[in-house]
């Protein structure tokens, strides 16, 4: 199997999601370099809600092959992007966005919560591996606002 396929199908984003952008955040003599990348994802049980996630990837020979584990570092931003209609019987909890930073065990996955006090949706990015728990994690928020006279 060719090594670059092997690469798309271990590191895929979640469905839906797509690349805006990278930047090298340090030049690497043989490999990929290391790069902070941007993709936006939109809820996929609320529309109008869209995501931002920028994550470290590790370069070098490890990285260019997709053996190397990418540090737990990202950030989430989450906004109104048109009407907001929340469905019947929404769940707390549910996984919007995953995708996976290592080989082994190790993903960065986005959780969607609802706080109905203030009818507002949040969105908990964290990194999930299996053997050391999540330590790292992101947070962003979006109220639940009528959108263009709607």
């Amino acid at each position: 199997m060719n090594k670059h396929l092997l690469c798309a199908l271990l590191f895929s984003t979640a469905a839906g999601a797509e690349e805006i952008g990278c930047v090298t955040t340090a030049w690497k003599l043989i490999g990929a370099n290391h790069k902070i990348c941007v993709d936006a994802f939109s809820d996929p049980k609320i529309p109008g809600v869209t995501c931002h996630i920028s994550q470290a990837r590790t370069g070098g020979i490890a990285g260019a092959v997709g053996l190397a584990e990418d540090p737990s570092k990202f950030s989430l931003a989450c906004r109104q992007t048109g009407p907001i209609s929340l469905p019947a019987g929404l769940r707390s909890g549910e996984k919007v966005f995953s995708e996976d930073t290592s080989v082994f065990f190790k993903t960065t996955d986005v959780i969607r919560l609802f706080d109905a006090r203030n009818n507002t949706l949040v969105y908990l990015a964290v990194s999930q591996k299996i053997i050391e728990g999540a330590p790292a994690s992101s947070l962003s928020t979006v109220p639940v606002m009528p959108w263009g006279g709607k």
